[in-house]
């Protein structure tokens, strides 16, 4: 019940201070370039990696990204700039029960 609480003060304040939400929420920031570059900001660390799967840990899930010849071009311990043919980007939420 806390942490609900919490989630909807950091929404509000975010939208009445007007702060970016991703600082205010935890959230990623995740820039994609054409389906060729994408750049990841503020993930919790990586969890796989092959030429055609990525994996991070967000803090409330996942962020999974498939497609083809992936290569890591940076990586920061919360920063990552993946190149290759990206076919999907999918977040999966942390079951909360």
């Amino acid at each position: 019940m806390v942490k609900k609480w919490r989630q909807q003060m950091k929404r509000w304040m975010a939208e009445k201070l007007e702060l970016p939400a991703d600082i205010v929420m935890d959230l990623p920031r995740i820039t994609m370039v054409g389906h060729i570059h994408i750049y990841i900001e503020n993930h919790r660390g990586l969890l796989a990696f092959s030429d055609k799967e990525l994996r991070l840990l967000l803090q409330n899930g996942q962020l999974l990204v498939r497609g083809e010849q992936f290569v890591i071009k940076t990586i920061l311990p919360e920063e990552i700039l993946l190149e290759g043919k990206i076919s999907q980007v999918v977040y999966i939420e942390e079951d909360k029960r």
